[in-house]
């Protein structure tokens, strides 16, 4: 039988990576995200390509009622999910504290942080009553040391990398997995995003070096997920070759 994978954030980076890998190797996936037309786009992909079953999920991991409507009225087949990849996630803006916007900060804490437990928490029992699931949270290295104007960023980042902590700890008597990877510059739409599509800003970031690809991602939360049942990798940080940490990065 098929395991099943639920891939929060999948149209783009990441998620996306994450998702044509799984259904590679024979997963079922369930994919989340805002944009039903690239959501079904790659429903169609997958299920021509890969022979898979994938349903696609609409909705905005920080609208909690729509999270909680949508996961636990999921159909019966698609209950028996074996992992949760946690990866919609942002940056909005680079701006030093006082000059933060307002609302890029709730967009990023919405998103990173609230949706992240929203999601888990609506899923988990489908894992805690089998006793057995493995949570994986794409954080950033961003939650391992503040940068310059990185504050709320880092912060939901951070607040990840708790989080995932905490889980590991109180769901240790279901036998559930929780496993933190943690991602340096990595060139995807994130700092398209990040900068609010200006591209020249968003392109500079990753001039002079090679950066991670979503694809490297995606091949490491494969591996994570696919570990003897007794493994677990708790905590991943994971860089190009050219980047030391959050500060350190040879061009």
């Amino acid at each position: 039988m098929n395991k099943t994978i639920l891939i929060t954030g999948a149209t783009s980076g990441f998620g996306k990576a994450i998702t044509y890998k799984f259904a590679a190797a024979g997963w079922n996936c369930i994919i989340t995200g805002r944009r039903a037309d690239r959501l079904h786009e790659i429903t169609a992909e997958l299920e021509k390509n890969y022979s898979v079953k994938v349903l696609p999920l609409v909705f905005d991991v920080r609208d909690r009622k729509a999270v909680t409507d949508t996961l636990t009225a999921l159909p019966q087949e698609w209950k028996a999910i074996d992992v949760l990849v946690n990866n919609a996630g942002l940056a909005l803006g680079r701006d030093s504290f006082e000059n933060a916007n307002l609302d890029d900060w709730d967009t990023m804490i919405d998103t990173n942080v609230k949706g992240l437990m929203y999601v888990t928490k609506a899923v988990l029992p489908f894992m805690t009553d089998r006793k057995t699931g493995h949570i994986i949270n794409i954080g950033s290295t961003a939650g391992k040391e503040v940068y310059k104007d990185g504050n709320a960023y880092c912060a939901s980042k951070h607040a990840v990398d708790a989080i995932s902590k905490a889980m590991r700890i109180d769901l240790l008597p279901y036998g559930i997995k929780v496993t933190a990877i943690h991602p340096g510059a990595a060139e995807t739409e994130f700092s398209i995003v990040r900068f609010k599509g200006d591209d020249t800003k968003a392109n500079a970031v990753y001039d002079g070096y090679k950066a991670l690809q979503a694809e490297d991602i995606a091949e490491i939360t494969y591996y994570t997920a696919t570990l003897p049942t007794h493994v677990c990798i708790n905590d991943l940080v994971v860089t190009c070759v050219s980047q030391a940490n959050s500060f350190y990065l040879h061009r």
